[in-house]
């Protein structure tokens, strides 16, 4: 059976009622004697890696006009930037 406890007492005492919750024990938060609120503890969610393999696609031609476009950007601003 959960514990409930009234929203004053919630705020008066959210530590020690959050560690009661990882814990395990389930606490309801009541207003005028209604529950109102459970107080859970947020489990996460798993990190799956990979999970867009073989999904995205791109084309390296493209990627490598970039690298070059970026470069030639760099020797432009070093030009500009460099001491006289």
């Amino acid at each position: 059976m959960p514990t409930q406890v009234n929203i004053y007492d919630a705020k008066t005492n959210l530590s020690k009622l959050i560690d009661r919750v990882l814990a395990g024990e389930q606490v309801v938060i009541a207003r005028a004697g209604r529950p109102v609120v459970d107080l859970v503890a947020h489990t996460g969610s798993p990190i799956v890696l990979g999970g867009l393999k073989n999904q995205i696609h791109f084309d390296q031609d493209e990627f490598d006009a970039a690298d070059s476009e970026i470069r030639r950007m760099f020797d432009v601003a070093g030009e500009r930037d460099a001491p006289a």
